[in-house]
């Protein structure tokens, strides 16, 4: 079961709001025990002296005298009935209920002798709130309700806790917008990752942040240079390996033909320069997996049209490919290298599939897709899989020359530099059906 959340944004936050939290819980614990109580207590004491004058004076006095003395403050002999030795808990007023209980306490603490009543107001009301207590007129015990201390209504407190929870509120918007900050690098960090990986070359991060953010960025640009050598040093590697084995292929032809007179061999003439097509081809799968199309830029174009397209190309050849064309919107691709993949898996069905060609789009809402599928049998779905390796090839492909082991490793680094995938599944009715998911928007979007 997984507590955290899963972004750094939300976990500092989550732990911004915990110490906020536990700062708050110990900021009221000791503002009611070290501040609030003490004074509660304070209140006490001076209201069980007043209580104790009182009751003494009145003692002393007449009897008649004293009676008129209590009748102006309202006492009467009959324990209050609406009153009780305990305030009733207020779940809508903590902090009153426990002030009222501290004072309560405190209060019978000091007065141990002088029963105590305390009559709630109506519906929590505190301007219904009595104290009654219990006091000797002319020997006669008789109820008095004296007025409350503000000191035992939880006066001021409320506010203080409002501008803490407001404070607090405060602290974490803060905490907030500065994780918005430190987070905002990291952000353009991982967009940069993506556009290097869709074969974009984004611009040097800034490294005027942070300490550590900066030490991450220039580290990444400095990554971002080595990359861009290693292209500039693989494009020209490439040239060259290009050149340097076709000239010779190309002298090699020539060669041919002015050293064997016409008709003299024609069956090993054919049969050398079938080698040497087989070498160009093979050189051509290398080039092809080692470019794969990185510099070529993505643009939006309709997808149906190119395949559309290439299907016209490969009826043209004798090779008829149903065709099933669902409503796209348009869609970013490199037009060259997208081709270049197509043209893999229809040839690829063509070759091993033998019957049954088709090729159908449709889309989700994010992704829109291209089937090729064939009626062939030779090779499983998890089989392919394995042969998206580079130089793979299956026992179906071992008496087909030209091949490298190359196309499918072609595909799926195609597929894969637009965003999308290469996966292969069983087709109704028999047969297998490869399919290319493209990303409705750009990856370095």
């Amino acid at each position: 079961m997984r507590l955290l959340p899963r972004s750094l944004l939300a976990r500092n936050i989550a732990l911004l709001v915990a110490l906020v939290a536990v700062t708050q819980a110990c900021s009221l614990s000791v503002l009611l025990h070290f501040v609030q109580r003490p004074r509660i207590e304070r209140a006490a004491m001076v209201f069980s002296d007043y209580v104790k004058t009182l009751d003494a004076v009145l003692a002393a006095m007449p009897a008649q005298a004293g009676a008129a003395a209590a009748g102006r403050l309202g006492a009467q002999r009959q324990e209050p009935a609406h009153a009780a030795p305990a305030p009733a808990p207020d779940a809508l007023h903590l902090m009153r209920t426990w002030q009222r209980d501290v004072f309560m306490q405190a209060l019978q603490r000091r007065l141990p002798d002088t029963p105590v009543r305390w009559q709630s107001g109506q519906s929590g009301q505190r301007n219904g709130e009595k104290l009654w207590i219990r006091l000797h007129v002319g020997g006669t015990p008789q109820w008095i309700a004296l007025p409350m201390s503000e000191d035992a209504r939880a006066g001021g407190i409320g506010t203080a806790l409002a501008l803490s929870l407001a404070l607090a509120l405060l602290a974490a918007l803060t905490g907030y917008l500065i994780q918005l900050h430190l987070n905002r690098p990291l952000q353009e960090l991982a967009q940069a990752a993506r556009r290097i990986r869709a074969g974009e070359t984004p611009p040097a991060l800034p490294t005027d942040g942070p300490t550590e953010i900066a030490q991450v960025s220039s580290a990444f640009n400095q990554m971002m240079q080595a990359l861009q050598q290693a292209e500039q040093t693989r494009a020209l590697m490439l040239a060259g390996v290009s050149h340097d084995i076709r000239t010779p292929l190309t002298k090699l032809r020539l060669a041919m033909a002015m050293a064997i007179p016409r008709g003299a061999d024609d069956a090993f003439v054919a049969s050398a320069e079938g080698y040497l097509d087989h070498i160009e081809t093979i050189l051509q799968q290398f080039m092809d997996y080692a470019g794969s199309g990185e510099k070529e830029l993505p643009q939006p174009g309709d997808l149906n049209a190119l395949v559309g397209q290439l299907v016209s190309d490969f009826a043209g050849l004798g090779h008829a490919f149903e065709l099933s064309l669902a409503e796209l919107p348009r869609v970013p691709y490199r037009p060259v290298s997208l081709m270049r993949l197509l043209m893999n898996l229809m040839q690829n069905a063509v070759v091993y599939g033998k019957s049954g060609f088709s090729v159908r789009t449709w889309r989700d809402a994010a992704c829109a897709y291209v089937a090729v599928g064939d009626r062939g049998t030779g090779i499983t779905p998890q089989a392919l899989e394995q042969l998206k390796a580079p130089f793979s090839r299956g026992d179906n492909a071992r008496g087909h020359a030209g091949g490298t082991g190359l196309g499918l490793a072609i595909v799926e680094r195609i597929a894969r530099l637009h965003g999308g995938s290469l996966q292969f599944r069983a087709r109704d009715g028999g047969g297998l059906e490869a399919v290319v998911a493209l990303p409705l928007q750009s990856p370095a979007a």
